[in-house]
């Protein structure tokens, strides 16, 4: 089998509303941007990849036309190479892994999981928030999502102040579990800079979570390249320490495990290692005594690619993103049918590949639009 062709397609989705993400300070986001990707093979098999993306897009099917036509779609390490190469001078690549795998599933006729040596058991979910909101909003939104089964929140600080809403959610729920998300390790920096926390801005926010109790984690109080800061953090505080969503290849994430500095691996197969690189850094947290739980805040088929990911190799969590207007709808509009979870779990899809088809009527609109 030989891949014959990748076509790429610019998605753009109006919610209805905006919100305000931390990872894009000062900028209400509205709409949903997404480079889709099918890559194409002789024997009649469409693999399905997309990225994050912004208004206007990034066109790059051509270059990975050069590097990906003609390689056999099953070789997987072999064009990981490849697509090392194109790293190096951008964009990240990692997300074409994925429909390698979308590939090799449909042609075994087996979902992406199952090839990975995992089985289909339904996961528990978080519910991840994506913006501050003050205690009394994000106590409403807690208990919408506690009525729809959820066991867990990742609630968002910008900060130091911010560890209120997380106390004030905390005497709400005492005993739900909480996630907080400094989202320090990275920004697109689209009107403004981010307010990065010095250490000891990280160590008091982390010292507070203790004293309020039932923390999961504290997630990316630091940049993502800070290897030594988050060593020195994870040894100062009770508090788990997760980070490396955004980090770039397998080697990043030995950066951490060499320094012993983190207790949640959380690289995006979409964004940060490719789906094999993700297996190869869950393996790296086992070996540390940390634990593995992915990123998964893209779009639909990054969700479903992460999701075959954490079902392969049994993490505890699938984290959920949710933060109306940007709901499973908005996430999947590109796919048939929206991946929803039900009261607290979700599964990965059964079908061969990743198990999702796509609204081809969002392919039509788009190319109208071109």
């Amino acid at each position: 089998m030989q891949i014959t062709d990748v076509t790429q397609h610019h998605l753009q989705h109006s919610m209805e509303g905006s919100f305000e993400p931390t990872w894009i300070p000062g900028y209400p986001q509205g709409s949903h941007e997404v480079e889709l990707f099918e890559v194409e093979t002789d024997a009649g098999i469409t693999g399905l990849a997309a990225s994050p993306s912004f208004a206007g897009g990034l066109d790059y099917a051509d270059a990975l036309s050069v590097f990906l036509v003609g390689e056999d779609p099953h070789d997987v390490r072999g064009i990981r190479r490849k697509l090392d190469s194109v790293n190096l001078v951008g964009p990240r690549p990692w997300h074409l892994e994925i429909a390698l795998w979308d590939v090799i599933g449909k042609d075994a006729g087996k979902p992406v999981y199952e090839l990975l040596g995992g089985t289909g058991d339904p996961i528990p979910v978080y519910a991840s928030t994506g913006e501050v909101q003050p205690p009394e909003d994000r106590i409403d939104y807690v208990r919408r999502r506690v009525e729809e089964g959820f066991d867990a929140v990742k609630l968002r600080v910008t900060s130091v102040d911010d560890v209120a809403i997380v106390r004030e959610v905390r005497e709400a729920f005492p005993d739900l579990t909480l996630m907080v998300d400094a989202n320090k390790g990275w920004s697109v920096r689209v009107m403004e800079h981010e307010e990065h926390w010095s250490y000891r801005d990280a160590l008091t926010v982390a010292r507070e979570l203790e004293a309020i109790g039932g923390v999961a984690w504290l997630e990316e109080p630091l940049p993502r390249h800070d290897y030594d800061g988050y060593a020195r953090l994870r040894d100062a505080t009770d508090v788990p320490i997760a980070g490396g969503e955004f980090n770039d290849g397998i080697f990043q994430f030995r950066e951490f495990a060499e320094r012993d500095a983190l207790d949640i691996y959380q690289p995006d197969a979409a964004l940060a290692t490719g789906v094999l690189g993700a297996t190869e850094v869950a393996s790296t947290a086992r070996e540390t005594g940390a634990q593995f739980v992915p990123h998964t805040w893209t779009n639909g088929i990054g969700f479903v690619a992460n999701l075959h990911v954490i079902a392969a190799v049994d993490a505890p969590w699938c984290e959920y993103p949710l933060e109306p207007p940007w709901t499973p709808a908005v996430r999947d509009f590109m796919l048939a049918e929206p991946i929803e979870q039900a009261d607290g779990t979700i599964a990965p899809p059964s079908g061969p590949g990743l198990g999702v088809e796509l609204d081809r009527g969002v392919l039509a609109e788009a190319e109208a639009e071109e």
